[in-house]
């Protein structure tokens, strides 16, 4: 009954910012969408909701924000408190491996990792950042698939489509995350590094140990020698 009490008032809390962000956006000037806000950054959460899953039961938030149009969500376990110690995941959506279980990457099974810690722990937030492709985008992170089936790795192959290695911008996470200080689950170095240049206080890194197999060793290397992420292989 006491955690159960404590989960229906954490959602009332959130529910009620909520209700203050929406208010908000309703006082904006008539016709006057996100995109065309003047504002430099403006992040705005917009919904709260109970959410039952298969790897425990958390609270969903929906964001807006007038920098990238994108539906940026965080799943969240327990209070948030005054944010010490919150464990968190910032993870990239990838339909192919979150979805579709593909062998090529890592990234389901990150997720699921991150989603069963955080129930384990009874505290924590998954951020689920659209930044497919570390950036790129879905049909580019497929014609880069194509580059690596003829030899070249992730890191070169999103180079040669004319991109940064990594493209993704952590400013409207690093806003939606702003009063909390976390223990970040990532593997990568300059995730950390980009967060705590936007003003989030990282305690410490948890890593994420993905299974290796045939499919992604290639993948998994370039992350490690390429990427500098701390993977023990």
């Amino acid at each position: 009954m006491g955690t159960q009490w404590c989960a229906m008032g954490e959602l009332e809390r959130l529910q009620g910012i909520v209700k203050t962000d929406v208010r908000s956006l309703r006082s904006c000037p008539p016709e006057t969408f996100c995109k065309d806000c003047g504002e430099q950054l403006c992040v705005k959460l917009v919904a709260a909701a109970d959410f039952p899953s298969d790897y425990g039961r958390f609270h969903i938030l929906g964001f807006v924000n007038n920098k990238d149009g994108k539906d940026h969500t965080v799943v969240q376990k327990g209070e948030i408190g005054d944010g010490e110690n919150m464990i968190c995941r910032i993870h990239s959506a990838c339909l192919t491996g979150d979805a579709l279980g593909s062998r090529r990457c890592d990234c389901g099974e990150q997720l699921r990792a991150a989603l069963l810690t955080i129930e384990r722990e009874g505290r924590g937030v998954v951020l689920y950042q659209q930044a497919e492709g570390r950036g790129i985008g879905l049909t580019n992170k497929l014609r880069a698939y194509v580059l690596q089936d003829e030899g070249v790795d992730t890191f070169e192959a999103n180079t040669l489509l004319g991109f940064k290695p990594d493209e993704r911008d952590y400013s409207v996470p690093a806003e939606m995350l702003k009063k909390i200080g976390v223990r970040l689950l990532t593997n990568n170095p300059e995730k950390v590094g980009r967060l705590e240049q936007l003003g989030i206080r990282v305690r410490e890194r948890l890593p994420l140990q993905p299974s290796t197999h045939k499919e992604n060793e290639r993948y998994l290397r370039t992350k490690k020698d390429r990427f500098g992420h701390y993977l023990s292989f």
